[in-house]
């Protein structure tokens, strides 16, 4: 299938640079393409392993506001803002509807997107994603005291705060310390605080766009019972756990994702 990036300029005021795999059209729930929304301090190219696992199939990953190659401007990081940018990808695309998967606070973005705009959306998977983030971390005051150039040091060492499980191929870490390092402190800041001072999308709305929720059973950042109460607030949602996965699911186990994936999708 063909694929590259395009740079393209949203209404909501920025240009972002964006996956696309494929041939965009098709108005029907079966030939809608699948969006891959990723995490907090990553890039689209936190995708790479999974789109090598999956099916040839239409693909749009964008980078998100402030992250990689997008526009970083100082503001418009709320959780709804962002949610706002997602949609006026799929408008500058004209893709009326898409499958979106979002991994860890990705997958934040992909609930308020489904509350937002259920239209734009044909379902929904979530990957290791967060039922509530609206409380301030503990590593907040780590990022709140970044100045630029941001420490590679710290970025290494923030690595620490999820436990991997699985090997995970040293190039694909390197990508992500980039990510990292391309943003900067101001970035860090706002758009952390514009996730924890959301309101959590299943709480300002309802949803019951078909949702897939993959979580790893040693993810010591989103407990367990947050996954039962997000799969009990989104009628007839399926949780899958991953027994030797912790939080980041993405990174440790690309290949099992994307079959779930494909077996959701294909349903």
């Amino acid at each position: 299938m063909e694929s590259g990036v395009w740079t393209i300029r949203l209404r909501t005021g920025i240009r972002v640079p964006c996956f696309v795999q494929g041939h965009l059209g098709g108005n029907d729930d079966g030939g809608a393409p699948l969006l891959l929304l990723h995490a907090w301090g990553e890039s689209r190219g936190s995708f790479d392993r999974l789109i090598a696992s999956l099916q040839p199939r239409v693909l749009v990953a964008p980078d998100l506001r402030g992250h990689g190659g997008a526009d970083k401007p100082e503001e418009g990081y709320s959780l709804v803002e962002v949610a706002e940018d997602v949609a006026a990808v799929l408008d500058a695309l004209q893709i009326p509807r898409a499958h979106v998967l979002g991994s860890s606070s990705g997958g934040y973005v992909a609930q308020q997107l489904a509350v937002t705009h259920p239209d734009r959306v044909a379902s929904v998977v979530l990957v290791g994603a967060p039922l509530s983030l609206h409380s301030r971390p503990p590593f907040a005051d780590e990022v709140d005291a970044l100045t630029d150039p941001v420490s590679e040091e710290w970025v290494r060492e923030s690595l620490s705060w999820y436990r991997l499980l699985h090997t995970v191929p040293a190039g694909y870490i390197e990508d992500r310390v980039h990510d990292a390092l391309a943003m900067p402190a101001s970035v860090w800041k706002a758009s952390l605080r514009g996730l924890y001072e959301a309101v959590p999308p299943t709480e300002a709305g309802s949803t019951a766009v078909p949702t897939l929720i993959l979580w790893g059973a040693h993810d010591h950042l989103v407990p367990r019972h947050h996954q039962q109460t997000l799969a009990g607030r989104i009628p007839g949602s399926l949780l899958t756990i991953y027994q030797d996965t912790g939080h980041l699911v993405l990174w440790e186990s690309p290949e099992r994702v994307a079959q779930d994936v494909e077996t959701f999708l294909s349903s």
